[in-house]
């Protein structure tokens, strides 16, 4: 895993981790790797996965069964969803809106573009 010098690396776990639900990699109600297991494959200290854990087991993305592991929730890729949905909303799109008056692309020029860039993601899928 290549980290981003511009974010914390246990919120860049916890993403993956997320990514991973979402493309339903780690389905719901299954076991996910143990702390030690996830530390040693992206080569990082345990004490960093154990805090990128305990966010995503505060939100309610995963819980620990003691003794047995820890799991992805049920639900957890409605709830990652949802908050992803509400970061963008906040944090990305009033960028972006903005870009886009600066540079002119009205909102059917957009869509047109969405729609094109979209259709070509799915036939690379």
């Amino acid at each position: 895993m290549e980290f981003n010098k511009h974010q914390s690396i246990y919120l860049q776990i916890a993403d993956f981790i997320c990514e991973n639900i979402m493309t339903k990699k780690w389905p719901e109600d299954e076991k996910i790797s143990s702390v030690r297991e996830m530390a040693a494959n992206i080569e990082v200290n345990p004490n960093t996965v154990m805090r990128a854990y305990s966010q995503l087991q505060e939100e309610g993305i995963i819980f620990n069964k003691r003794g047995i592991g820890y799991f992805v929730s049920s639900g957890a890729s409605q709830k990652i969803e949802t908050m992803e949905k509400e970061n963008f909303i906040k944090n990305e799109l009033p960028n972006l809106i903005r870009k886009m008056q600066m540079l002119k692309i009205n909102f059917e020029e957009f869509a047109a573009l969405y729609k094109s860039l979209a259709n070509g993601q799915k036939q690379t899928s």
